[in-house]
């Protein structure tokens, strides 16, 4: 087992594997530390079996996984510098760890079997590690933050799914885009999950010989944390697809289209589901070939996370223009209505469009799918003093649709941020990441009055059916 002062350090910097979201290089800290520590070892081993032994009564030369010790002369303390493979032996290469060997030739022991020594000198400073403590603490908060996010998520998603499986009436393209993306968000949920749990069961096992530290960094217990790493940045990836299959879809809704309705969704289908693989795919092997290290987790060299980042990035990009782009339009049609133009197609909004809460500009038509016949959410005729009201109902609603937040830190990226900059950072992207799907389930199913309607049709008839339990409440 390492040295008591060395695990204290070791213990809060593996549990920072646990997070994704946040700067991994002290990360990597462990295992370069136990590396170096086996170097130390063997040098010491080395060093033991090639010196000659003193005569008379002596402390046996020892390492006792914590420093290297030569033999001592009974009755007085043995000093050795601060053992090289600490992590922050560079601020204490000029301390000393001591020993006292006894009158009778043995190390003095606490407890009749742990070995006692000072290593003081050799500690991080104090200051340093209550700043360690808080920001562990900090990214505990960040951990149950999204796991409570995460799991509201989860079960909100799941059902929504099956309101939207189980109603035939609310089956149009609309709505199986709505229920692809629905899938993505919990596919997210549940891998971000899965990892934090196999990283956890990875790094908080109890190790108490070297054996169980090779183990623990080797490439065979990794298997497992590295295939939840690449479902992970697959799932993040689909998903902020069908952010962008989401708006597109509206953007042809409103503006027009070229291709069927057909052809178009085995279109989507293809770019949400089929693109992140076009991109996961030369990650891995990368990560494999260049960085095969403890869960693919630390990004040493950038250009390969940039790999996945940059098709975030374009995707974000897209989704924001076609944002501007559909605002415009909005704006446009709400200053046309309070002008009082008496064009007929003013009056009909998009399916689709009107259960976003959009209005359908002057040359939109009604979309094919003609099992959502719901009456358009929103009039078309506004007042002055709903204009605003209107647009920013529309602006917000669109918002958690196109995952329009991730532009926020678009080009602050985790090595770019530092400081109180890099929290405000990590949380403002894992409270939204992880409570967005909630939101979306919410917005686009449970709120939606074309569902509603459905639901309370299904209750109805339930009723109908079981009229003893009715009559009984």
């Amino acid at each position: 087992m390492l040295g008591s002062g060395s695990l204290r350090s070791l213990v809060p910097l593996a549990w920072m594997c646990l997070f994704s979201s946040v700067p991994h290089g002290e990360a990597k800290v462990l295992e370069k530390t136990f590396e170096e520590w086996l170097r130390y070892r063997d040098e010491c081993l080395r060093r033991m079996a090639s010196e000659p032994y003193p005569a008379g009564l002596f402390c046996n030369r020892t390492f006792d996984m914590y420093a290297c010790w030569p033999d001592g002369s009974p009755g007085t303390a043995v000093n050795v510098s601060c053992p090289f493979y600490l992590p922050w032996f560079e601020k204490v290469k000029h301390g000393l760890v001591s020993r006292r060997c006894g009158a009778d030739g043995q190390w003095v022991t606490v407890n009749g079997s742990q070995p006692w020594r000072d290593y003081s000198q050799c500690e991080d400073e104090l200051e340093v590690t209550a700043e360690e403590e808080g920001a562990r603490r900090l990214m505990v908060s960040f951990k149950v933050l999204y796991t409570v996010g995460y799991s509201l998520s989860l079960l909100t998603l799941i059902s929504a799914l099956l309101v939207l499986t189980v109603c035939r009436n609310l089956r149009c393209t609309r709505n199986y885009i709505h229920a692809n993306l629905f899938a993505s968000f919990g596919l997210r949920a549940t891998s971000v999950m899965v990892k934090d749990a196999l990283l956890e069961r990875r790094w908080g096992v109890e190790l108490l010989q070297v054996a169980d530290w090779e183990a623990l960094l080797s490439h065979e217990a990794a298997l497992g944390c590295r295939a939840a790493q690449v479902l992970m940045q697959y799932c993040i990836l689909a998903n902020h697809y069908w952010f962008l299959v989401e708006a597109v879809y509206l953007y042809k809704l409103l503006i027009g289209a070229v291709f069927s309705e057909k052809n178009y969704y085995r279109l989507y289908l293809y770019l949400g589901w089929g693109t992140p693989v076009v991109f996961v795919v030369p990650w891995m092997a990368a990560k494999y070939l260049k960085e095969n290290a403890e869960c693919w987790a630390l990004n040493e060299n950038m250009a390969y996370w940039w790999i996945i980042r940059i098709p975030i990035l374009l995707a974000s990009l897209i989704n924001l223009l076609i944002f501007m782009r559909i605002l415009k339009v909005i704006l446009a049609k709400l200053r046309a209505n309070q002008k009082g133009y008496a064009d007929y197609k003013l009056r009909w909004a998009g399916r689709g469009a009107a259960q976003s809460g959009i209005p359908a500009p002057p040359h939109a038509s009604p979309p094919p799918c003609t099992s959502c016949n719901a009456r358009p959410a929103i009039p078309w005729a506004f007042t002055v003093p709903l204009l605003c009201p209107r647009l920013a109902k529309a602006t917000l609603t669109l918002i958690p649709l196109f995952g329009i937040h991730e532009v926020v830190f678009i080009f602050a990226t985790d090595e770019q941020t530092t400081g109180i900059l890099r929290y405000v950072k990590v949380f403002f992207t894992l409270f939204l990441n992880s409570f967005q799907g909630f939101l979306v389930a919410v917005l686009y199913c449970f709120a939606n009055k074309e569902v509603k309607s459905e639901m309370k049709k299904k209750w109805q008839l339930w009723k109908l059916d079981h009229p003893v339990l009715c009559c009984a409440q």
